[in-house]
């Protein structure tokens, strides 16, 4: 009865093209509202939505949702494709849910606002599906939708069992295109007509906008109240209710999430114990400068100092901390400073079983720089490093990139990650390559900009490159602006770009202003459809 695969496949379909329009965009619109597609949760954004619905940690959706494409990040809808596999996870996923949720009375009681009087309390049902539906769907469900929850209470009737409508209401819900999907209807702007192309969100798509951004989750009671309540019309109520927003915990996990993805860090090729010291060393410095000390973004890739265990001093190389359990430890004259020392990044760029000089300059340009490379030629063996003698060092592997059509790319990515090569894909410091003491390694580089090599040696030394380039600046906003949107910028997006970038110097580099400048843009209560190709 509650299978949803051909309905909810038809409609996630229709959803593809939703939004779609041939009307011209208004011009004197055009610079404050951009493109906006149909939005899938993500697994990551599932499965927080699942803990805050129903007290769910079990962290299933990730197991059994499609794989996200990360290009950086995990939330972009132009890579999102409608499935039958789709449709079956989300259902075994809501059946699976729905019986965990009711066969816990703490949970059980959280989630049924009353106390049923029986399998045929009909109002018990009503005050649940009201509740929970629009935490579900992140709005009011409808008088016709209400009712036809609160019919399945036959099915409580027929099992002499209230919780069995309620079972079967949260498995409908969980599988609803509006829970699966961020469904962004608005209003259009200029008379109501729609020939702008412009469509102005209601607060309660608004409050989904900005929960999501913020916290990678649904929004709470209280983000809902303010919706019904006409809070979030304007710039300035979304910057409050955003101000809100960051001062919970769940900010600080997705600010970090935003970063995990960014500098590349979200899966760790490493042992857990490792793992799990150096995604604490990456939280302790992100969490300092955008949280606690509010200072200028940039000092995440100035710092002299990083968080430690023991056991990660110990793999470094550093002092341990005077406090067993972790603390802060000064760099020193060990040539590390800033977010590009940890392991976590330096754990980006790893191929054929070491480090890859190519793979870590296109890190580096293209994560930090915002710079684009096109894809090598078909002929060009990807799978394995360069060829040479099997004693070679590889400075002299990798001179082989200097001949032929690759040549003009390799030169702006190689001299870059030979200039990290000190470090291996764990962020342990080294002097020769491994396994060849012959092969000393000078960990000199060059960030080569128009033909002219600037010269570096080790992360602490590129860090002031990039800050002094100016790019990383421009690419920071341009990277916070991709997560928030879902998708990658393009080029009708400079105005607000520019804005930001504005903003965002103006502020001192406070990186919890910009994320409140980019929900604070005109552009953020509105859409406009994205033209289909």
């Amino acid at each position: 009865m509650l299978s949803l695969r051909a309905t909810t496949l038809t409609c996630l379909a229709a959803l593809t093209a939703f939004g779609c329009s041939s009307d011209a965009p208004d011009p004197r619109a055009q610079s404050a509202v951009v493109g906006a597609g149909v939005r899938r949760l993500s697994r990551a954004e599932y499965d927080n939505t699942l803990r805050d619905l129903l007290s769910n940690n079990t962290q299933s959706g990730f197991a059994m949702l499609p794989e996200d494409v990360n290009d950086p990040f995990d939330n972009d809808y132009t890579t999102q494709q409608v499935s039958p596999a789709l449709i079956g996870a989300a259902e075994t996923l809501a059946t699976a849910a729905a019986a965990r949720a009711l066969t816990d009375p703490v949970v059980r009681a959280k989630i049924i606002p009353c106390q049923p009087q029986g399998p045929s309390d009909t109002a018990c049902l009503q005050h649940f599906v009201t509740a929970f539906g629009r935490r579900a769907l992140r709005r009011p469900l409808t008088d016709d939708e209400i009712a036809a929850y609160v019919a399945l209470n036959s099915y409580s009737v027929e099992a002499g069992d209230f919780y069995t409508g309620v079972g079967l209401v949260i498995q409908a819900l969980l599988q609803d295109v509006g829970f699966l999907y961020r469904v962004e209807a608005g209003t259009p702007v200029n008379g109501g007509d729609g020939t702008s192309g412009i469509f102005k969100l209601n607060d309660y798509e608004v409050a989904t906008r900005l929960s999501y951004f913020l916290t990678g989750s649904t929004p709470d009671d209280a983000l809902l109240d303010a919706a019904a309540a006409g809070q979030l019309e304007n710039p300035s109520d979304i910057r409050t209710a955003a101000m809100a927003l960051l001062a919970r915990p769940q900010a600080r996990d997705r600010v970090e999430r935003f970063h995990s993805f960014w500098l590349g860090y979200h899966q760790l090729p490493h042992p857990a114990d490792l793992t799990a010291a150096l995604r604490a060393e990456s939280a302790a410095l992100i969490d300092r400068v955008v949280f606690d000390q509010k200072s200028d973004y940039f000092d995440l890739f100035r710092a002299k100092d990083t968080y430690l265990t023991p056991f990660l001093a110990m793999h470094y190389g550093l002092p341990a901390p005077t406090d067993p359990a972790g603390g802060w430890v000064d760099y020193g004259k060990s040539g590390r400073q800033g977010i590009l020392s940890h392991g976590s990044v330096l754990s980006a760029g790893s191929k054929f079983a070491d480090t890859s000089p190519t793979q870590r300059g296109l890190f580096i340009r293209t994560r930090l720089l915002c710079e684009t490379f096109g894809q090598p030629p078909p002929n060009v063996d990807k799978d394995n490093p360069p060829p040479g003698a099997a004693d070679a060092c590889k400075a002299d592997k990798y001179a082989a990139h200097g001949q032929g059509g690759c040549a003009s790319c390799h030169a702006r990515l190689d001299p870059v990650g030979f200039g990290l090569e000190n470090y291996d894909k764990s962020g342990m410091f080294r002097t020769h390559e491994d396994g060849k003491p012959q092969c000393v390694i000078t960990g000199n580089g060059a960030l080569a900009e128009n033909g002219v090599g600037t010269q570096f040696n080790g992360p602490a030394q590129l860090a002031d490159l990039l800050l002094d380039t100016g790019a990383l600046e421009s690419c920071v906003v341009r990277q916070v602006y991709r997560f928030a949107i879902g998708r990658q910028d393009q080029e009708k997006d400079a105005p607000i770009l520019d804005s930001l970038k504005v903003g965002f110097k103006a502020e001192g580099h406070a990186f919890d202003q910009l994320l409140l400048d980019v929900v604070s843009t005109d552009s953020f209560g509105y859409r406009q459809p994205e033209p289909v190709n």
